[in-house]
């Protein structure tokens, strides 16, 4: 079954001089440079609107880039037998509650042993429906929500309305710092000029809005509610470390641990061992994409995110005692 691709996007500033198949393979890591390659020569690549069959054209840096292709379907993923926590489930979609340490799709260093492969186990004939139903992605270490199409009009209808801002996505995080208030973050994210892993704020970005309320604080860090208007990779994360709050453990954007002082040992060796972006999706709400029901699941935080809650609440109870 062949699969049809179409991406739309401005090249980045940052990509000055590269050429067009290097920037593209920067944009769309998803893709290997050697497909992205064979649709340029194909024709299947335009730039401000002209077919670009030159690989090695340089690019300048905020032109539209335009990718219209079709991919047979050559690699077939293999279903594996890795559980999932199965949240709900009809004849056209289910959702399910990710864990930490499970990547979604395969991808480079990551070939098996993911949420697709599980599904495809557990749902034999989502063979046939593109990337295995799934609609959108958590982070391989961020826990919660996540909905699956069972059949291709109800992943259409999902990703129609994931791009009309129609599913609503809130989560809870633990971040760095004490924060007064709630807000808004409203920055573009791209990628990262020189870290090809790493995303950032930047001029060149996609429209990126968070926003976010104090649920509680403590006497170094703050347990937040947060709900996304737009998905991009990482968003989340990098808006949070944009303004000076990281979430505790992220690994990319979080930086050292930081203990509040006289920390109990507990609390310490917690915070110094919490080795994933403390960051869960908590809620998940959308219209039913076949019946039109509006349909909302909730999922607890998971047991590691609990126990740093307990510890930082222990931590403000125990220090408010030595004040008096």
């Amino acid at each position: 079954m062949a699969e049809i691709i179409q991406h739309q996007e401005t090249i980045p500033q940052e990509c000055l001089g590269k050429r067009l198949d290097q920037a593209l393979a920067e944009m769309f890591p998803d893709y290997s440079r050697s497909r992205i390659k064979e649709w340029i020569l194909a024709g299947n690549v335009l730039v401000d609107g002209q077919a670009i069959t030159k690989a090695r054209e340089k690019v300048y840096g905020g032109e539209l880039v335009t990718i219209d292709a079709t991919v047979e379907a050559d690699i077939r993923f293999e279903p594996q037998d890795i559980p999932l926590n199965i949240v709900y489930e009809d004849d056209d979609i289910l959702v399910i509650n990710k864990p930490a340490d499970l990547v979604v799709h395969p991808g480079a260093g990551n070939p098996d042993g993911t949420v697709l492969n599980a599904l495809l186990h557990y749902c034999p004939e989502l063979e046939v429906v593109p990337r295995a139903g799934i609609v959108h992605r958590l982070d391989k270490d961020t826990t919660g929500l996540m909905v699956v199409a069972k059949t291709i009009p109800a992943q259409t209808n999902l990703v129609d309305a994931l791009q009309a801002r129609e599913i609503t996505r809130e989560y809870e995080a633990i971040a760095n710092g004490v924060m007064t208030a709630g807000g808004t973050v409203d920055e573009p994210i791209g990628r990262h000029s020189t870290k090809r892993t790493h995303m950032a704020v930047t001029i060149s970005g996609r429209p990126s809005v968070t926003h976010y309320r104090v649920m509680e604080k403590y006497r170094l860090h703050t347990r937040l509610r947060l709900r996304l208007e737009s998905g991009r990779t990482h968003q989340i994360r990098v808006h949070m470390a944009h303004i000076s709050h990281p979430l505790v453990g992220d690994p990319l954007y979080g930086g050292r641990p930081r203990p509040p002082k006289n920390s109990t040992p507990e609390l310490l060796e917690y915070l110094r061992g919490f080795k994933r972006q403390a960051l869960h999706a908590a809620m998940l709400s959308l219209y039913h994409p076949i019946t039109g029901v509006l349909m909302t699941w909730r999922a607890d935080i998971p047991d590691d995110f609990e126990k740093l809650v307990k510890l930082l609440q222990e931590d403000n109870k125990l220090n408010a005692k030595e004040q008096y």
